[in-house]
């Protein structure tokens, strides 16, 4: 088996790399600082800014076909891209992306919805979770009623990421309560003027998640996604792809923070000698190494199978799983390491390790990925060392 990157990817990943450092953390500080303040990381037009310049770099629309102008990478060299912006804590992504689904989207919304998405002049926001349905998505309650030509939703969803600046959500909602997600639930694109409210949410890390009220909003039939029924579907096509980019992001932060963990091991010094000395500090940093390497190629392998054409969800769930709960333990002791000073907001590690928590949390719980994987064995979908069969 060959493991090495291509020329290609290395190339891709050395340039991503190249940029975050140059351009990128060089605003770690400010963010930190305006964190402290109350203030927000950056500004929409730091970020435009930000973004343009990456496109200068041939950074744009990662995933987006090339028939929308974006760079159309492999699902491995996206993985590595991502892995390079887990590197810091500054909220930036590449522009030219937006929700895959959106790509359903028949002529008109292309050029009302998906072609402004796409091009950043039009912000969206995914909304599934509901305050009764996080984990179970199937448990769905905000309904849709039709009325002649609209669609009428009534409902709530939370904890919905970019939801604070979008214009139009796409929002997943019941049209058939009797077949349930088997065929009942349906995806609206709904734009923000035509009636939904939202209210933030407060939490413990730099995510601004929001919570939508839906009060008889009236929804155009056009603005269907896809086709009647078909939304639990494209729901889990959503909420897929995130299961290798999450862990992947993972994968970069815990890097940067292994770094830092060897730095300081070989500069800190107690009771005469460098605390890298100590063994109780070698088998921190031999435990966060085994971690990290072994959360890696589980990540790699969940992109391999995406680029294969193969079904990647038992893959992908045991990256999830494995990326987002080694990140965890790895902040940990990464913090344990820097004793008192990564405990303050001098340095990012307290800031990583409230961020990193909530890895273990959204686009399915750590309980969730491991039910499916579970069932995936016991129903015998998935044989025991089947991949390699």
């Amino acid at each position: 088996m060959d493991f090495s990157l291509t020329d290609e990817q290395r190339s891709i990943r050395d340039t991503a790399r190249t940029f975050i450092a140059n351009e990128v953390l060089p605003l770690e500080p400010e963010v930190l600082r305006r964190e402290r303040r109350g203030e927000p990381a950056l500004a929409h037009e730091e970020l435009r800014a930000l973004q343009r310049k990456a496109r200068d770099f041939g950074f744009w629309g990662l995933g987006t076909p090339a028939a929308y102008g974006g760079a159309d990478l492999p699902a491995v060299t996206q993985s590595l891209v991502w892995s390079e912006l887990g590197r810091t804590l500054v909220p930036f992504v590449f522009g030219g992306e937006t929700d895959v689904i959106l790509y359903k989207a028949d002529a008109a919304q292309r050029e009302e919805y998906l072609l402004p998405a796409i091009e950043g002049t039009r912000a969206s926001c995914f909304a599934v979770t509901e305050p009764g349905a996080g984990s179970d998505l199937t448990a769905i309650r905000m309904s849709a009623r039709r009325d002649g030509d609209d669609w009428v939703l009534n409902g709530e969803k939370t904890f919905i990421t970019r939801g604070k600046e979008a214009d139009f959500s796409i929002v997943i909602a019941v049209t058939d309560p009797e077949l349930g997600y088997r065929g009942g639930f349906t995806a609206f694109i709904v734009d923000r003027a035509m009636g939904w409210t939202s209210s933030p949410i407060e939490t413990m890390g730099p995510a601004e998640p929001i919570a939508m009220a839906f009060d008889d909003v009236r929804v155009p039939h056009r603005n269907v996604l896809g086709q009647v029924g078909d939304g639990f579907r494209l729901a889990m096509e959503w909420i897929g792809r995130g299961r290798y980019v999450i862990p992947s992001q993972a994968i970069g932060a815990a890097e940067r923070l292994l770094t830092m963990a060897v730095e300081y091991a070989t500069q800190r010094e107690t009771f005469g000698k460098p605390i890298g000395e100590h063994q109780m500090i070698q088998a921190m940093l031999a435990d966060c190494e085994l971690d990290l390497e072994s959360a890696r190629w589980l990540v790699l392998v969940a992109a391999w199978t995406v680029d294969q054409g193969r079904d990647p969800r038992h893959e992908s769930s045991m990256a999830k799983l494995s990326g987002a709960t080694m990140a965890n333990r790895v902040v940990d002791r990464v913090m344990q390491i820097h004793g008192g000073m990564g405990y303050t907001r001098e340095l990012p590690i307290e800031r990583w390790y409230r961020e990193a928590r909530l890895w273990r949390i959204f686009e399915g719980t750590d309980e969730i990925q491991r039910r499916a994987i579970a069932r995936n064995l016991l129903s015998g979908r998935r044989r025991v060392g089947g991949h390699l069969a």
